[in-house]
């Protein structure tokens, strides 16, 4: 069950490559003409007293037929890196509309509540949910009792007015008959609105333009 806490419980290189591999593929085709235009020249000019022997143009044509293939090698491995580059990216538009849990600042969006998340300090009795604004300035402290780990935050102040919508951060402060024990992060749930790829790294971008590495994400949920 999810408890929701509001102020009345108180006292966050594709195209390049292709276009490389079609411009050294077209130099290679010219210079392989160019490379048999010189032999044949070069087999029409030698030295009938000193002429050349067969094996050096063997190693002629093996040198330029080794490099041809890894010209070819080459183009084939660019072209599964960019199917798998695809294939990766399908998997991750199924992450576009989830919601994301992580420890990033969820965004609120003025009416409905935050779905939370935290993990209270083993000994605590009492804990106090801190709200901070994008800004660091905390603008909310709301005591719980640390027996449910799931909870929402209602985005409401003592009068019941909601506050502005934008990114909120939360923490708890764990306290033990009045003393204060410890300061524990705490989770929020945000829509993923854009996934994309920088440098190979998978980059999320939540509701409120928040963003994270697909490695900080400890949980998805479908919102409907």
């Amino acid at each position: 069950m999810v408890n929701t806490i509001t102020a009345a419980t108180t006292g966050t290189t594709g195209a390049s490559s292709s276009s490389s591999s079609s411009e050294a593929g077209s130099a290679l085709s010219s210079d392989f003409d160019t490379f048999l235009k010189m032999l044949t020249v070069q087999m029409q000019n030698q030295d009938p007293l000193n002429p050349i022997e067969s094996s050096d143009y063997a190693v002629q044509l093996a040198t330029f037929s080794q490099v041809e293939q890894s010209v070819i090698t080459n183009d084939l491995l660019e072209g599964l890196s960019a199917q798998l580059g695809l294939m990766g990216f399908s998997e991750l538009s199924g992450w576009v509309g989830m919601d994301a849990r992580s420890e990033a600042a969820a965004y609120f969006d003025g009416a409905s509540p935050v779905t939370l998340t935290g993990e209270f300090a083993t000994a605590a009795d009492t804990g106090v949910l801190i709200v901070r604004d994008a800004d660091g300035a905390v603008v909310q402290k709301l005591t719980m009792v640390p027996t449910d780990h799931a909870f929402e935050w209602s985005g409401h102040d003592g009068n019941g007015d909601a506050f502005e919508a934008g990114l909120y951060s939360f923490e708890i402060e764990n306290y033990h008959n009045g003393d204060y024990l410890s300061t524990t992060m705490v989770e929020g749930y945000s829509r993923i609105v854009e996934a994309r790829s920088d440098d190979g790294d998978v980059v999320l971008v939540l509701a409120g333009g928040n963003e994270i590495g697909s490695d900080d994400v400890t949980a998805l949920r479908d919102p409907s």
